[in-house]
């Protein structure tokens, strides 16, 4: 039997409606909570990057890779357990986010070839 969690049930219904509604900011911010709220304006400031090998978040001060839904950033290692789904960090968040709503920023070129210019 599949267990189906909170997080499966908003990632769904974002996938189904490909929009943010008020009723799924409420249920992903519930759950998340500042995790939610960073997450939504991440993707609302067009700050998920998919380059042809990695999905990138841009933070305040850093770029953090996420893949799988795991990610490099010391929230994401230090603080959360990565067996519970519900825990995620805000980077996760706007790619679960952005990618079911269409919002991702995407780039023909490799992550790799942009860290050489930074």
């Amino acid at each position: 039997m599949v267990r189906v969690t909170a997080v499966d049930e908003w990632q769904t219904a974002l996938a189904e409606t490909g929009e943010l509604t008020a009723d799924l900011v409420d249920r992903i911010t519930d759950l998340h909570g500042d995790r939610g709220v960073r997450a939504i304006d991440a993707v609302s400031e067009e700050r998920v990057k998919q380059y042809r090998d990695f999905t990138v978040v841009v933070g305040h001060r850093e770029e953090y890779v996420v893949e799988d839904g795991g990610c490099t950033c010391k929230d994401a290692e230090y603080n959360l357990n990565p067996r519970d789904p519900t825990q995620l960090c805000w980077h996760a968040l706007a790619v679960a986010i952005a990618t079911r709503i269409g919002a991702v920023d995407r780039h023909d070129m490799y992550y790799t070839e942009v860290r050489e210019f930074l």
